[in-house]
């Protein structure tokens, strides 16, 4: 019986070793993912906490377009003439 005890007890002590070890990989792990249409990039560690988040080139290249229309319809809102927004650049 004493022989069966030791045995689950190293048992035990090897799974908590190796449980510290996966918990430490699983830290240096970085994972990447990306929102719909690839906008935004988030990387998270293997543990799920967060490292970085990264606004990508082409959510980048989509600000000066919004924000022209935008312009565009509060011009247009104010009554103002189509294309005068153009005019004025």
């Amino acid at each position: 019986m004493q022989n069966l005890f030791e045995t689950v007890k190293k048992a035990q002590m090897v799974v908590q070793v190796e449980a510290v070890k996966v918990q430490k990989e699983l830290a240096a792990t970085e994972i990447d993912g990306y929102c719909e249409g690839e906008l935004i990039k988030v990387t998270l560690s293997g543990s799920q906490q967060p490292i970085r988040t990264e606004i990508t080139e082409a959510a980048m290249e989509l600000g000066p377009e919004a924000m022209k229309e935008r312009m565009s319809d509060l011009a247009q809102s104010l009554g103002m003439p189509p294309g005068l927004n153009n005019a004025l650049k």
